[in-house]
């Protein structure tokens, strides 16, 4: 069962990679219905594919498959496609499948580089709210992203790269981000598949409990405890004389995933400069051709609709869900821990957002480069809350 699981998401993979031929096909050609019906029937497909997976999964696990970081990133990047398919039926617009579906294999594609072991649940996950909460917010986080893809074409569209102005360099750095992506997965491809590249370091977490740190990167940044070890088996490690890495860190912020975002960015911003100095013009210029016939009046539509829709679903999954599962768990609804605070924060975000953009007037490219953002905040959910900073919620 879950081979057929696996097998249902990497076929979905597929299918949405291949779709973007057609995709590309209805903006440019002039039988744009043609085109986009395959694309949309290609999509949808993939789309009932990944269903499967999900739901074999949760046969196989036992439970909602949102309860580590594979699970979780790869419901989100599902959630996403899902929200492209809901507006696509509204809008019937295919430029929005052809940057909706990159971004939804870019989620898909870095949570693959997690553990997909199928593991039992902790004490604390053991509830039903593990599906009504996680799900809940991996579907507003879906929906939410569509306004982000919605901006994103709308300042694509109307930044002039003679302007060398915030904005430019505004589009630019998103531009970097997705190629740092990129290049944590080569990275990670390269040096765990590949080379199999692996350093051990015996550790003190901040229980005072001796754990045991697996780099498959140089080490830059280690624990403050940490001690390069081999393993002997049977719980058994000796001291070797090996990297003792460059910047030691308390044991509340997780020196290991730390030290993969430094390897990422260093990545990535060597691939930018690569392409930068192959292509000779910034990276947006690449992308920019296929918004030349975008309405932009519809993407700011899209836009505003989709954070109406992803704002109130967030508020339920993501607080009241949640505080009502963490006085079930841990005997109190609220008490800021960091994945508590940051979503509190992401609350807030999208209440300003609306605030802004229904009194303020701030729609148009305004309210695009606030739906842009909104995705950065919830990105950095993902990445740094989750790896980096140490909680009730580092299991995730």
């Amino acid at each position: 069962m879950l081979t057929i699981s696996n097998f249902a998401l990497y076929s979905a993979f597929i299918i949405m990679l291949v779709a973007l031929v057609p995709f590309s096909l209805a903006v440019k050609s002039k039988h744009k219905d043609k085109y986009n019906k395959i694309a949309i029937i290609m999509t949808s497909i993939a789309f009932v594919l990944q269903i499967v997976y999900f739901i074999t999964r949760w046969i196989v696990a036992g439970h909602a498959p949102v309860s580590n970081l594979y699970e979780f990133v790869s419901f989100f990047g599902i959630m996403i496609i899902g929200g492209f398919l809901l507006f696509n039926m509204i809008y019937n617009t295919p430029v929005l499948g052809l940057f909706a579906i990159p971004i939804a294999l870019l989620v898909i594609g870095y949570a693959s580089m997690f553990s997909r072991d199928v593991s039992p649940l902790v004490p604390s996950l053991q509830s039903h709210w593990l599906a009504i909460h996680v799900i809940t917010v991996s579907i507003s986080y879906g929906v939410l992203s569509i306004s982000a893809v919605a901006g994103l074409i709308y300042i694509i569209k109307t930044t002039e790269p003679s302007i060398r102005n915030k904005e430019f360099f505004g589009i630019e750095m998103i531009m970097w981000f997705i190629v740092t992506v990129i290049a944590f997965i080569l990275i990670t491809i390269t040096m765990r598949g590949i080379i199999q590249y692996e350093d051990l370091y015996l550790y003190t977490d901040k229980n005072d409990q001796t754990q045991v740190a697996e780099y498959h990167l140089p080490a830059i940044t280690v624990f403050d405890s940490s001690v390069p070890v081999n393993d002997l088996g049977d719980n058994q490690y000796e001291q070797i004389d090996g990297n003792q890495g460059f910047i030691k860190l308390p044991p509340f912020i997780n020196a290991q995933k730390v030290n993969t975002v430094i390897w990422s960015i260093f990545g990535g911003s060597l691939l930018y400069g690569l392409i930068r100095l192959f292509v000779r013009k910034p990276l947006f210029m690449l992308v920019k051709p296929w918004t030349r016939n975008v309405n932009i009046e519809l993407m700011d539509e899209i836009g505003y609709r989709s954070v109406i829709i992803g704002y109130p679903l967030f508020a339920l999954g993501g607080l009241l869900f949640a505080a009502i599962w963490a006085q079930e768990a841990w005997s109190r609804f609220w008490g800021w821990d960091p994945k508590e605070t940051w979503a509190f924060i992401t609350f807030m975000f999208y209440t300003v957002f609306l605030h802004l953009r229904l009194n303020k007037g701030f729609d148009g490219k305004k309210s695009a480069w606030l739906a842009v953002i909104g995705m950065l905040v919830i990105l950095f959910n993902l990445i740094a809350v989750n790896l980096i900073i140490a909680g009730l919620h580092s299991y995730a």
